[in-house]
């Protein structure tokens, strides 16, 4: 299992990651739909047995219940214990609605919270989820995370979903250890400004929706998509209607002729074509289940040829 260093960090780590999302379950806003916890811990512990070193979740993902269920996986499992990452400043209330909120006292209880849900004593990566509405409030936030690096309470610090010039705001009061921006064939927004820039500053980069939130993976159709339940996030979702609904099913028909001619799986290619890139670190994983993480986490080692590389940009 191939591993690089998370930008400015000692942390090396596995060039893919086991993404926490999706198994926080339902009864948020951004759910995936009702999920069994034994599967999820199933393809944890799976995602581990490969060789796979860390597990990306956030307090938000299940309005904490993916965080627990990630501590109770890694307590119960056996082997090496994995690197923890996780976000905080997405804040919820009591009927699961999230809301954004930068305050400098708020994130040091989510902090303290997710250290509890987690079960550890320090978080290896501690993330601002989102940059807020108004950049004058990245200053404050970043300071924080800064005094929770400072006492131990996190070891590194990175921000998720931030521009350019929300990087530079924060780096003039602390280093940035990574970015965690939405990458893959059907996103690419930062290709041409954000990923040259976090590249010459050292700051790692994990991708996450490499797969494209499931519709990369060669598993849905038409049908199923119109049957995904109602507190599924993703019903209604800009990948999966019209009119990228059509352009993105044509894709996948080319991806699983090259999934085919390397005897593996449709998902697989949809993260390597991300890993491709040389200022992307590693990318995050999502597995409901041992099958699903069986069938993806061994994409850091599928190389891609420039002719497949160019039919699937053609597509685009």
């Amino acid at each position: 299992m191939g591993k690089r260093k998370l930008g400015n960090s000692d942390l090396e780590i596995t060039r893919v990651g086991f993404g926490a999302w999706a198994i926080g379950g339902a009864g948020w806003d951004f759910g995936w739909g009702e999920q069994d916890d034994n599967e999820s811990i199933e393809a944890i512990h799976k995602t581990l047995d490969m060789g796979i070193n860390w597990i990306d979740t956030a307090a938000v993902y299940g309005i904490g219940h993916s965080e627990e269920v990630v501590a109770k996986a890694i307590k119960e499992y056996g082997g090496n214990k994995p690197y923890v990452f996780t976000k905080c400043v997405l804040v919820w209330d009591q009927n699961g609605h999230v809301r954004k909120t930068h305050d400098p006292e708020s994130i040091r209880k989510e902090c303290e919270d997710s250290l509890r849900r987690l079960q550890i004593d320090t978080i290896d990566l501690y993330q601002i989820h989102w940059p807020p509405d108004d950049d004058e409030k990245i200053k404050p936030a970043w300071e924080m995370l800064a005094k929770l690096k400072e006492e131990g309470k996190v070891r590194y610090i990175g921000v998720s979903n931030f521009n350019v010039e929300q990087m530079k705001i924060a780096e003039t009061i602390a280093p940035i250890t990574s970015l965690q921006p939405k990458y893959s064939l059907i996103s690419r927004n930062i290709e041409n400004e954000i990923l040259p820039y976090v590249k010459k500053q050292n700051i790692g980069v994990i991708v996450y929706s490499p797969m494209g939130s499931g519709i990369l993976t060669g598993k849905y159709n038409r049908e199923k998509i119109e049957k995904l339940p109602e507190d599924d996030w993703r019903k209604g979702a800009r990948d999966f209607t019209e009119p990228n609904l059509s352009k993105n099913l044509k894709l996948v028909e080319v991806m699983k002729q090259i999934a085919s001619a390397h005897n593996r799986h449709v998902g697989e290619v949809a993260i390597a074509w991300t890993l491709k890139h040389e200022a992307v670190t590693a990318a995050i994983v999502g597995a409901r289940n041992a099958r699903q993480a069986e069938e993806v986490m061994s994409a850091h080692n599928l190389v891609l040829s420039e002719d497949e590389i160019g039919k699937l940009e053609s597509i685009l």
